[in-house]
C-alpha cells in the first residue's frame, strides 16, 4: 500500500463480509481505522468506510 502512495496513486482497501460475519461489522469498521491511523502521515482518507453490499470500502489518497 505504502508503494502506492509513494507513486502518487490512490488505494481502495476493501473487507469483503461473508456469512455470519455480516453480523460484525463493527470489527470491520475497526480494521479501516486501524489501517488509516497507520497510514495517517502519507496519507489522507478521501471516502470514509462505507458498506456496497456485502463489503466495506474506503479510499485513501497521498497527501
Amino acid at each position: 500500500m505504502k508503494s502506492f502512495i509513494e507513486e502518487g496513486d490512490k488505494v481502495k482497501v476493501t473487507l469483503r463480509f461473508r456469512g455470519r460475519e455480516m453480523a460484525h461489522q463493527d470489527i470491520g469498521i475497526r480494521v479501516l481505522e486501524r489501517i488509516r491511523a497507520e497510514m495517517d502521515p502519507v496519507t489522507k482518507v478521501e471516502q470514509m468506510p462505507k458498506m456496497e453490499n456485502r463489503q466495506m470500502v474506503m479510499v485513501l489518497s497521498p497527501r
